[in-house]
């Protein structure tokens, strides 16, 4: 799709009609979501990222099958995996049955120590690193720029290893248990009973990938991911997986010059390209999720953030401002996302600045990410904020050049001159200008 026509849908969807109110305007609003994702789509940022752990997930499906029957034998309950394998593959057709039976063959055999201790660790670690590729790509996706530290990573990666496997054989075994059930045994005889639990049970498969889409969402980025907006990521992959799942069936079944073209190899030509696909699924739905809960980003998308310097000198005495009153009346405590919503910023570009005045002892956050003045807005000189703003650099330091003394001197008069213009004046003494 060619630049004018993305600039075209950019104007009407995020222009002045978009935001008045009425039917129309709601409806404009809520087609930014499927537009901001075809958008970031057709950059291919996050189809890389698809492709990336395809290749990841070559090495560690047979590891995390293994380290699941481990997990699981202790509970006698390893062959529940089965079927969940079957369906993350029944989207390749008649081939689903071979392909579950030989990685089922596989991952038992290096459950059951065929590698040895040294061979396991290591396709432990292999694990591992998907599920930090995993992370790394929710973080990409949630503009998150700090990862987990080791140690978090160690420890949270390990128990979300050992719970992974007993949440869907758990909902299996809930699910079987209700059917067998004396009440729903009672109620068999009803025919509109029947074909309610008929389809119960062939959506049941969806409603587990949903919600284990919607836990990933909320406990994979190392950010803070409420509720609702893992839901709605987790329900749209859910419904994406069901029906590109059913039309990818059916190009399988359907076509025949695959088998021909490829021979033998068909097989693994549809289960790599079935992968790719379940990753740009679960992509799309943190993407998704990200948007529900951080709407300033839609018209930005991945774009990389670029304020001028001007910008970023207004903004950092807003946050300046709008915190120190806060604190002062008693009646806002601010957090990134409400500066966010209040300023109409991407909070990316309000949390790099609130770092910054972190960094120069300017602003504190507390337990609850609430923002706070570093000290008494009194102490807190008006040139130590620009300062800080006209200090944030993108990479490293330049190294000095050739000396232009005229251009020194300008730069001198400049600097000079904003200093002057703050003078001795504190944040205090804006908060009662403004008053």
């Amino acid at each position: 799709m060619s630049a004018w026509l993305w600039n075209l849908l950019d104007q009407w969807l995020f222009g002045e009609r978009s935001r008045r109110t009425g039917p129309l305007p709601a409806a404009i609003r809520l087609l930014r979501y499927p537009y901001a994702i075809l958008r970031d789509l057709s950059r291919g940022q996050v189809n890389l990222r698809a492709m990336g752990l395809v290749y990841m997930t070559l090495l560690s499906v047979v590891p995390l099958l293994a380290f699941s029957f481990a997990i699981l034998k202790g509970f006698g309950a390893h062959r529940a995996l089965e079927p969940i394998v079957y369906e993350f593959f029944r989207p390749v057709g008649t081939s689903a049955t071979e392909l579950t039976r030989s990685v089922m063959r596989f991952a038992d055999s290096v459950s059951g120590g065929l590698v040895g201790s040294v061979g396991f660790a290591l396709l432990v670690w292999t694990l591992l690193g998907t599920i930090r590729k995993v992370e790394d790509s929710f973080n990409f996706l949630w503009r998150v720029e700090q990862p987990r530290s080791f140690a978090r990573r160690l420890t949270e990666y390990l128990g979300l290893l050992i719970v992974g496997p007993l949440l869907p054989v758990g909902f299996i075994g809930l699910s079987h248990a209700a059917m067998q059930s004396a009440a729903m045994r009672s109620l068999r005889g009803v025919p509109l009973m029947q074909e309610l639990a008929a389809l119960g049970l062939e959506l049941s498969p969806y409603f587990m990938v949903a919600a284990m889409f919607a836990a990933l969402y909320m406990f994979v980025p190392n950010t803070k991911v409420r509720i609702a907006p893992a839901l709605i990521g987790g329900v749209t992959a859910g419904v994406l997986w069901a029906a590109i799942g059913k039309l990818f069936t059916t190009l399988v079944v359907a076509s025949t010059r695959l088998t021909i073209v490829y021979a033998g190899f068909a097989l693994i030509v549809a289960a790599l390209l079935w992968t790719y696909f379940g990753w740009l699924i679960l992509l799309i739905g943190a993407q998704i999720s990200f948007y529900a809960q951080n709407p300033n980003y839609l018209r930005l998308g991945l774009t990389e953030l670029r304020l001028a310097n001007g910008e970023i000198e207004e903004l950092a005495l807003k946050i300046m401002y709008l915190v120190g009153r806060g604190h002062v009346t008693g009646e806002t405590h601010w957090t990134v996302d409400e500066l966010a919503r209040a300023l109409g910023m991407p909070g990316l570009a309000i949390a790099r600045i609130v770092t910054a005045l972190e960094g120069g002892r300017l602003l504190i956050a507390t337990d609850d990410e609430r923002l706070l003045p570093g000290r008494d807005v009194g102490h807190i000189p008006l040139h130590e904020i620009m300062e800080v703003a006209r200090s944030q650099r993108s990479g490293q330091q330049a190294a000095p050049g050739l000396r232009v003394p005229a251009v020194e001197r300008l730069s001198a008069r400049l600097e000079t001159a904003w200093r002057t213009s703050c003078g001795e004046r504190t944040l205090r003494d804006l908060l009662e200008e403004s008053a």
